[in-house]
């Protein structure tokens, strides 16, 4: 495991039947797909070789349509199933070697957890419900409160401790649910689909509310999600998962710009290309370009390779001249209304 990689899974598999070792053993010897599997051993794949490393402070988004594999796939980071075979490791620790007492004290110490579901305590205040973890921790009643008044002040529900869950909207009550699991500092954040049974627009102002929280506080997370807006807005990396297995794993731009197969070049195809490509993946080497067409005017615009296509067909519209792209102040390609154009047709759906 690298220095900077928080979470590493290996060859993990999930088979749920009362035979999973044998119909592995068949997958593995005899080539089985997930409905042979179905029909000879009445297994179901839900989780098919999946490996994957997750970079501390990073937002890995792991999305798919129902039925993929995501919400099983994020479970066994903590246990809460128990993989058929496979290699989870969390900052070092082995975590299928964990015993159930060590397990317990990881969950607590080392993992956070947010689901869809709020599941919070109605016969407890805000304050409560968010300094359960610590209550568990046996912290001290002043010092858990302490802790979870901090938090609640950073979720901006400050003001709402002593009121109860039925008082609260469920964007509100979300806020909650994402307290408690900060509450207790863990190293690791597992957030199962936690926006979507709400509205569009509180939806669209919690993950504002949740990029503000990661750049403050800087937790590795897993962020399971069917929608693929929704990833590519929140997400340092994305992995599509498809009947159990992991098809591709890249950022938004990597995905859009080269989809690995069909499959994830129909899911990808309605994305509008706008924010999630950058002037890098859109440049003609400088090299090439000089080669072909001499050189470029000398009152072109310049732009660092960070810059999004938005921005670039803007400039596009007021120079007919190439659009020089910069990094670390040296000139490293170019970029013409054709390759804009190109960019744009590209991802766009033709009838």
């Amino acid at each position: 495991m690298r220095d900077d990689t928080v979470i590493e899974i290996s060859n993990v598999w999930k088979i749920f039947g009362a035979r999973p070792l044998d119909a592995l053993r068949a997958i593995r010897e005899e080539g089985l797909d997930k409905p042979q599997v179905l029909a000879k051993y009445n297994a179901v794949v839900g989780v098919a070789d999946v490996s994957l490393s997750v970079n501390r402070g990073e937002i890995f988004c792991i999305m798919g349509l129902s039925g993929s594999g995501k919400s099983t796939l994020v479970r066994h980071f903590n246990r809460l199933l128990e993989p058929t075979d496979g290699k989870i490791e969390i900052e070092g620790t082995d975590v299928m070697g964990l015993g159930q007492k060590e397990l317990q004290s990881f969950r607590n110490q080392k993992i956070g957890m947010v689901f869809q579901n709020f599941a919070l305590m109605p016969h407890r205040s805000v304050l409560d419900n968010v300094a359960m973890p610590l209550e568990i921790r046996q912290v001290s009643k002043n010092d858990r409160m302490r802790q979870a008044a901090a938090i609640l002040d950073i979720v901006e529900l400050g003001a709402w401790g002593a009121k109860f869950a039925h008082e609260l909207s469920g964007g509100m009550q979300q806020r909650v649910g994402l307290a408690r699991a900060l509450a207790a500092n863990p190293d690791v954040l597992l957030m199962d689909e936690p926006f979507s049974a709400l509205d569009p627009l509180i939806r669209r102002q919690l993950q504002d509310e949740f990029i503000r929280l990661s750049k403050i506080l800087k937790k590795t997370t897993v962020f399971i999600t069917h929608d693929l807006d929704e990833a590519v807005r929140i997400g340092d990396r994305i992995a599509i998962m498809r009947d159990g297995r992991l098809v591709q794993t890249g950022t938004a731009e990597e995905i859009v710009m080269n989809p690995a197969d069909d499959y994830v070049a129909d899911f990808v195809a309605g994305i509008s290309r706008l924010k999630v490509v950058h002037a890098h993946a859109v440049m003609q080497p400088l090299e090439k370009y000089l080669a072909e067409n001499g050189p470029v005017p000398a009152d072109a615009p310049r732009v660092d390779g960070s810059e999004t296509l938005s921005t670039l067909i803007n400039l596009a519209i007021d120079t007919s001249a190439g659009i020089l792209v910069e990094e670390n102040g040296t000139d490293v390609g170019v970029i013409t209304r054709a390759d804009l154009l190109r960019t744009v047709i590209e991802g766009t759906e033709v009838s």
